[in-house]
């Protein structure tokens, strides 16, 4: 019977945490298209006060700055699943992290993978990417 109603209960938090795993990638998206839209608009400007003759052309593109935080902490939320996992395949790493199915979530998990890869923070053996 209390095994019964902590099997439940894992259940429960388990199946919440993905749906708020979910929610999360979503408002991910979201800031990161209203990003694009605000990147675009303020070179709109840009353009409108060099027609103007309010200022020069900036002579370098800016850095967006929105993107650097959010990329951190998908890194590290993948490299805590990986090293939990101690290997894992880049379809249960999508699995564990409630992105299955999700395009935009996989493409995002995939860059990471690579940028990890890459930094020598995380390798591949055996097919599967282990912490380094």
């Amino acid at each position: 019977m209390q095994s019964n109603v902590l099997e439940e209960t894992q259940a429960f938090i388990t199946k919440q945490r993905e749906a708020l795993v979910k929610q999360r990638e979503t408002i991910f998206t979201q800031q990161h298209e209203l990003q694009r839209q605000l990147d675009d608009v303020n070179a709109m400007l840009a353009k409108f006060d060099v027609f103007e003759g309010k200022r020069t052309a900036p002579t370098t593109t800016p850095t967006r700055r929105a993107s650097t935080g959010r990329r951190g902490s998908k890194r590290e939320q993948l490299l805590q699943v990986i090293r939990d996992g101690h290997g894992l395949t880049r379809g249960e790493i999508l699995e564990k992290m409630g992105l299955k199915g999700n395009k935009s979530g996989e493409m995002s998990v995939s860059n990471a993978l690579t940028a990890l890869t890459k930094g020598n923070q995380v390798a591949r053996r055996d097919g599967k990417y282990v912490a380094a």
